[in-house]
């Protein structure tokens, strides 16, 4: 018999933040680069968003700060960054962790599926108990990242890894369920007999609509909780603080 699955975007459909930009504050602060830097890195790839460049473009251009980076360095410190942020607030949005929990007790198999990278997915996924990571694959060499992604796991390449997978494992996608909260989930969303968007995203909110699927809130996060700071010491490697290095 083919098994049901529960597919999960992660940035704000399982998390109320985004991992990847948080997680990038933390390390360009814990590798001794002052606030500056990190606001200048959001800024680039917020113009990128606002002059129309495409999400999978812009999550190629997300990785271009790890190049020359340890990857097992990095690995260690996405571990500091992610208890750091079950310390300072509200990390997970709780309705979805709570259907997370549901699909598991049903023995479904539950699969996360991100643009983020495996680094800074793996301990928000072995704090869920998820079962599988779908996720950008960022190129590496000799243990260090190059700065490079050959294949974003944004939109349609959500829908064609888990197509694959589910092949693979001989899952039942008719009985399955996919959770997402942008636009670009919507090729996963459509794949799956059960569909359930996660925000307030006024083009989702009216897809949402139209085709018959739950709409869930989003937790309210804490304005008042900063951004993980990460401990005195803990860098991966230092570089001059005139910004990531390309």
């Amino acid at each position: 018999m083919r098994r049901a699955a529960a597919f999960f975007d992660v940035d704000g459909t399982v998390t109320n933040v985004t991992c990847m930009f948080r997680f990038l504050e933390y390390r360009l602060a814990a590798e001794g680069h002052p606030p500056s830097v990190y606001r200048h890195e959001r800024q680039r790839l917020k113009a990128m968003t606002a002059a129309g460049v495409p999400r999978t473009e812009t999550n190629r251009a997300s990785f271009a700060s790890y190049a020359g980076a340890d990857v097992r360095a990095v690995a260690r410190l996405a571990e500091d960054w992610f208890r750091a942020e079950l310390r300072s607030g509200p990390f997970f949005n709780e309705h979805v962790v709570d259907a997370l929990r549901r699909h598991q007790r049903e023995g479904h198999l539950v699969v996360l599926v991100s643009g983020s990278f495996r680094a800074c997915l793996a301990p928000v996924a072995r704090h869920l108990g998820a079962d599988i990571v779908v996720c950008s694959e960022p190129e590496t060499a000799d243990g260090r990242y190059t700065g490079r992604v050959t294949a974003p796991m944004i939109g349609v390449a959500k829908a064609e890894a888990v197509r694959a997978l589910a092949a693979r494992g001989a899952l039942d996608l008719a009985a399955s369920t996919a959770y997402g909260d942008h636009v670009s989930d919507l090729p996963l969303l459509r794949l799956t007999g059960r569909a359930v968007v996660v925000g307030d995203d006024p083009v989702m909110r009216e897809l949402a609509r139209l085709n018959g699927w739950p709409r869930w809130p989003r937790t309210p996060a804490d304005p008042g909780v900063p951004t993980a700071a990460p401990p005195p010491g803990s860098g991966v490697c230092r570089r001059s603080p005139g910004g990531p290095r390309r």
